[in-house]
């Protein structure tokens, strides 16, 4: 999700929950505790030199149970953002605490969604990636105790 399809929602009275992966509800007194833009320059495995651009917002469930964000609110912590950093229109990152401080990209159904991110070669053309990789055990069992070069194994 952009930060125009946030700020359309919020302006809309969209319901301002979050739903976490599993399906359960981030608790309702939740907290907006950041909000950033980040710039992450790379280069992948490939020698591809790279900039991502994105927006996080980090969100944080403390025992003030009273604590309620309105839309109004929340639109206002996006416009001193905006003031502070500018109006790029940029994917939302959410920060959220798991088991670890897990990031997420955000979505809308009748609530915002928090969706799982995945991690990803950048360079396939490069690495030359397999389709279908066979799992360590089975490349183990099929070269014996090594994993040379072209075995699948790394």
């Amino acid at each position: 999700m952009k930060l125009t399809q946030l700020k359309s929602i919020l302006s809309n009275n969209g319901i301002l929950k979050f739903q976490t992966t599993d399906g359960k509800l981030v608790a309702p007194h939740f907290h907006l505790t950041e909000m950033g833009k980040i710039q992450k320059e790379f280069i992948d495995c490939g020698g591809t030199v790279r900039t991502e651009k994105t927006i996080s917002m980090q969100l944080w469930v403390a025992d003030d149970f009273d604590h309620r964000l309105s839309n109004e609110k929340f639109l206002s912590i996006i416009n001193l953002f905006e003031d502070r950093f500018g109006k790029e229109d940029l994917d939302i990152e959410v920060e959220f605490q798991g088991t670890t401080i897990e990031k997420y990209a955000l979505d809308y159904n009748e609530g915002f969604v928090l969706v799982s991110k995945q991690t990803d070669c950048l360079a396939k053309e490069e690495c030359v990636v397999p389709e279908k990789q066979n799992n360590f055990a089975s490349v183990i069992q099929e070269n014996g105790n090594s994993c040379s070069p072209g075995s699948g194994c790394c």
